[in-house]
């Protein structure tokens, strides 16, 4: 009697750890995936294969904490007469005519309580390039995370390139 209740209880904590072990891959798989976009941008082309500047398209990192995406209008200065018969350009084209703003799904989620302060433009400034903390985007079909942008990892980074540590660098 003893032997299976014995036997029960190591399989029951085995098969406890295997549920475990699969919702944590399950939760890491589903954090890293990229969000389905309402237009599908290709950072591939205009970031791979024209070059365009990140802080081209993206104007708020040197002023803010959100680098923010593109306006439908900075979007139409190029595709207004650029590649207009493409599906995905028809779809910005509405948006336009619909004087809609594109709702785009978050990818970079940095967790930032009210007592932390992140700043792209101090980042930008330190010479700190996009690709350090978001990955290789003119390689990426669809932008995912690939960094955790969790207080470890970043400590890890300011202490590898000397950058300042000090807790009020970040928390006010």
């Amino acid at each position: 009697m003893t032997r299976r209740l014995i036997n029960g209880a190591v399989f029951g904590y085995f098969a406890l750890f295997m549920v475990l072990i699969l919702l944590l891959g399950y939760r890491w798989a589903t954090q890293r995936q990229a969000p389905v976009q309402p237009i599908a941008f290709s950072h591939q082309i205009h970031v791979g294969r024209l070059n365009l500047e990140c802080r081209l398209l993206h104007e708020n990192t040197n002023k803010s904490y959100y680098a923010g995406v593109p306006s439908v209008q900075k979007c139409m200065s190029c595709h207004s007469a650029v590649a207009t018969d493409k599906p995905e350009i028809q779809k910005l084209t509405k948006y336009w005519n619909d004087k809609q703003p594109i709702p785009w799904n978050r990818v970079h989620r940095l967790r930032i309580r009210n007592h932390v302060y992140f700043s792209h433009k101090r980042h930008i400034a330190a010479g700190v390039q996009c690709e350090h903390c978001h990955g290789q985007l003119a390689a990426m079909a669809r932008v995912r995370q690939v960094k955790s942008l969790k207080m470890g990892w970043c400590v890890s980074c300011h202490q590898a390139n000397q950058a300042p540590t000090d807790c009020v660098i970040c928390h006010m």
